[in-house]
């Protein structure tokens, strides 16, 4: 499913709780006690590793804005060795294939995307049992914390089916832009 572009600043904001300091952050994360912690983004995985965190699930493509990953963000991803799956994942989509691997994956896993990880967010959320906690990058301003409720959960699926039509989770649905224009 490809994200449409008048869709795209509905995800420039945080969709969580937004931590400009990484300590912050942790802290909030071990306070919660998640159910399940999901990291998406290589910077993201590797502060929480760093940090001494050990997410349940990491989405990476050894990329950040777009460039290759500095050299000790990639060695802490690579040296987190747990069950590994590759996809891939054109940047502005969610793929069937990505969406299969959330729904299937034996955890503790890692996802490598080949392509672009910055949408998985939206899936992590959907597939996520309640009192799962994902993490993910807000460029330029810090990490944002989804709590995963059932109201998020609705809230993330509302924004998907914004997504051009295509696979959603196991299942093929019309956007709510389809239907407006239809």
């Amino acid at each position: 499913m490809r994200l449409p572009t008048e869709v795209r600043p509905l995800l420039k904001r945080p969709l969580g709780k937004l931590f400009s300091n990484m300590a912050a952050a942790v802290e909030h994360i071990q306070r919660l006690r998640p159910v399940r912690l999901i990291a998406v983004g290589d910077v993201v995985a590797a502060e929480l590793l760093a940090a001494g965190l050990k997410p349940d699930l990491m989405i990476v493509d050894f990329k950040v804005m777009r460039a290759p990953v500095d050299d000790k963000t990639r060695r802490a991803i690579d040296a987190h060795r747990i069950h590994t799956v590759r996809v891939r994942n054109p940047a502005g989509t969610v793929t069937p294939e990505l969406c299969n691997a959330f729904e299937s994956i034996q955890l503790p896993a890692k996802i490598i995307v080949e392509g672009e990880e910055d949408l998985a967010t939206l899936p992590a959320v959907l597939t996520a049992p309640i009192g799962s906690v994902v993490a993910y990058g807000q460029p330029k301003e810090g990490m944002v914390l989804v709590e995963v409720t059932e109201r998020k959960k609705r809230e993330f699926q509302e924004l998907f089916e914004l997504f051009e039509k295509g696979h959603v989770l196991g299942k093929t649905s019309r956007s709510k832009l389809d239907a407006t224009q239809a």
